[in-house]
């Protein structure tokens, strides 16, 4: 892992995100660290977490964001396959009053299905907020466009 880390970093990222379904595991925690002894200049988002005790291990741990959210995306099956998740709103304030503590910000990471629940996941305390769903439709999104039963 750490020589992906060296070349991207050579490359002069801005930004490194270790992306996983279940951020609160020993693997990532572990990648956290050692991302961040080795380049500690380089800004790390961390996730996907869903507790404050997760946030608060990820950002011991070296990560200077974290993104906040498992299962609440319209594609993602993680809470159905797994069994495991909290509500997005709920999860996005425990982790934000944990990440307060430390002055780190978080990332709502999905289930924004309204244009309302952007404000709903800044008020709970997310610092940016991750949309999918509601982008991927639209003419500056890639790809082509899909007629399906005569809607786009």
């Amino acid at each position: 892992m750490i020589d992906r880390v060296d070349a991207i970093v050579a490359a002069k990222v801005d930004v490194i995100v270790i992306d996983t379904a279940h951020g609160h595991s020993r693997g990532v925690l572990e990648s956290v660290k050692a991302i961040k002894k080795a380049y500690p200049q380089v800004e790390l988002i961390a996730g996907n977490v869903a507790t404050a005790d997760a946030t608060r291990d990820l950002i011991e741990a070296g990560a200077d964001c974290v993104k906040v959210g498992i299962g609440p995306g319209s594609i993602c099956t993680t809470r159905v396959i797994a069994g495991i998740g909290v509500p997005q709103i709920t999860a996005v304030y425990n982790c934000a009053t944990a990440a307060r503590e430390y002055d780190t910000p978080i990332i709502a990471d999905g289930g924004i299905k309204y244009s309302g629940d952007v404000v709903k996941a800044i008020a709970a305390g997310a610092k940016v907020v991750m949309i999918g769903n509601l982008l991927a439709g639209t003419e500056e999104s890639p790809g082509e466009t899909v007629i399906y039963q005569g809607r786009s």
